[in-house]
């Protein structure tokens, strides 16, 4: 039996520029924002406990380089946004000003030089697609966590240090802690603790050679990291920060751990078992490739998880969203629309959940309407 979805509300987008990237609902629980990224500015908009805007609350932070060329983070009270660039990690007021910069090694793979500016690098063609790192707030605002290609310019880890992970004073630019982290990404995730402030994750991409995964807890003095074993994609955190949800880079396994990255007992899905072939799908077709979940979805509430096997599906049609009952009671249910879904679905932690738009213009916010 499906899960019927019942909208909750609609949350149109900010920017009508068609360079603009799509709109996103960002910020820890009780301090939801509607962030949305252009080439030349990030807008947030702060938004109520039934995700209607609140009027005149816009904010915009002009950018210091385009979309393309890095990943970005909004404060979780809107006052600064830090961008994650190719040369630099950069801290922006909605004035404009910088309010502190944090160089480090070139994202391009090949470049060893230490830009001091985008301008540097702006026209190479060569530094048109480099690789990337990210940046994430603390749940209270005060620390940004950042994954940069090493090497920073005080060298004070070993010169074969490729990326590094930095715990930075949001309001100074100080760099508080620095880890080596083991990598070689391609691009990476913060996900950041929902209520303590001294713990993060970093889910790691590099292409095809794999996922790794960091769990971080700086205790005001040290930065501890964990080194998960095994390539994983961390894509949520229980309201209560206890459970993680992950997804194996070969996207066979879902599976919930605890704080440390361990799994739960019981609490692993294989795809091939437990996911059923897509309806329009050819039973008679052999090389058929199977349905594999996405590296989307997260937390609906503390025992209830929201995912997706889109990127299966796309091809044979109507694209699936499911509800997962981590307790067993309910197992896994599809969830049925009121209308034909699009995209990945994202976790709100509040017994709710936001899909984009088929036109990509807005986000449509869900509830359960049956279980």
């Amino acid at each position: 039996m499906s899960v019927h979805a019942r909208l909750h509300a609609t949350v149109p987008s900010l920017l009508s520029s068609p360079q603009a990237g799509p709109p996103e609902i960002a910020g820890p629980p009780g301090r939801r924002m509607l962030v949305q990224r252009s080439d030349e500015e990030i807008v947030a908009q702060p938004l109520d406990d039934v995700f209607a805007a609140i009027p005149g609350a816009e904010v915009r932070f002009p950018a210091p380089w385009p979309r393309s060329r890095g990943t970005w983070e909004v404060s979780p009270d809107a006052s600064l946004t830090v961008f994650a660039g190719v040369h630099a990690v950069r801290a922006v007021e909605p004035s404009g000003a910088t309010r502190w910069e944090v160089r480090h090694g070139c994202w391009y793979g090949a470049c060893r030089t230490m830009h001091e500016s985008y301008g540097e690098y702006a026209e190479d063609p060569s530094h048109r697609y480099p690789d990337g790192g990210s940046v994430g707030f603390s749940a209270d605002g005060a620390l940004v966590w950042a994954h940069v290609r090493g090497p920073l310019p005080d060298g004070e880890l070993s010169p074969d240090t490729v990326d590094e992970w930095l715990v930075i004073d949001t309001g100074t630019g100080r760099v508080l802690a620095r880890a080596n982290a083991e990598s070689a990404a391609a691009g990476s995730l913060h996900v950041p603790h929902p209520a303590d402030p001294h713990r993060m994750g970093l889910s790691i991409g590099e292409g095809q050679d794999g996922a790794p995964l960091r769990l971080g807890n700086w205790d005001g003095e040290r930065l501890d990291v964990t080194y998960v074993e095994g390539d994983l994609c961390l894509m949520n955190v229980s309201p209560s920060g206890e459970r993680l949800m992950t997804v194996s880079h070969d996207q066979n396994e879902l599976s919930v751990r605890d704080l440390h990255g361990i799994l739960l007992d019981g609490l692993a899905w294989d795809a091939e078992s437990v996911l059923p072939p897509h309806p329009d799908a050819p039973s008679e077709d052999e090389d058929e490739e199977p349905v594999y979940w996405d590296w989307a979805g997260g937390f609906v509430d503390e025992s209830t998880l929201v995912v997706s096997t889109v990127e299966s599906d796309d091809e044979w049609g109507e694209v699936r969203h499911w509800l997962l009952d981590t307790t067993g009671t309910h197992g896994l249910r599809p969830i049925a629309y009121p209308a034909r879904p699009s995209g990945r679905p994202a976790a709100l932690g509040n017994g709710a959940w936001a899909t984009p738009s088929e036109s990509g213009d807005a986000l449509h916010v869900w509830v359960a309407a049956s279980w």
